[in-house]
């Protein structure tokens, strides 16, 4: 389950989108949401990704939202984690990249959000303001030791 490739039928299967947890030494990479009435969970911590756009793959879908939303080219190479996710009539992507400490400073922060920040990991998983489902998708992540 947590193998950094899914298979010819996992990437086929229909999803609405996917999320990329960057992982840097002992933080990980986060961005503050837009505070609008609009949007779910305005305000919070959030992770790099968004919906699908036309046939990309999930994985597709994870780089390109990461490249629009933070202007880093993450190498597929770098994924070392996956999850297919259902919660009610949402079907999304969960990845996790290690990348290389210092990797930070190449981030070019896009239109989307108010910050980014690198956050220690721990902090992270109990910080009330960061959307929820995120904490128990990087936990599930933590809880299967993967290196």
């Amino acid at each position: 389950m947590g193998q950094p490739y899914a298979s010819a039928d996992e990437m086929n299967m229909p999803f609405t989108g996917a999320k990329l947890a960057l992982l840097i030494g002992r933080g990980i990479i986060t961005i503050l949401r837009d505070d609008r009435t609009d949007i779910p969970y305005p305000g919070h911590w959030d992770l790099p990704g968004g919906g699908r756009e036309g046939a990309e793959t999930p994985l597709d879908c994870a780089l390109r939202e990461t490249r629009e939303e933070l202007g880093l080219d993450v190498s597929p190479d770098a994924v070392c984690w996956r999850r297919f996710y259902q919660t009610g009539d949402q079907s999304n992507w969960f990845f996790v990249a290690r990348l290389a400490l210092g990797a930070e400073q190449a981030i070019v922060f896009g239109d989307e959000g108010q910050c980014w920040r690198v956050m220690e990991v721990a902090e992270f998983l109990r910080h009330p303001g960061v959307v929820p489902r995120f904490q128990e998708r990087l936990q599930d992540f933590l809880e299967e030791g993967v290196s």
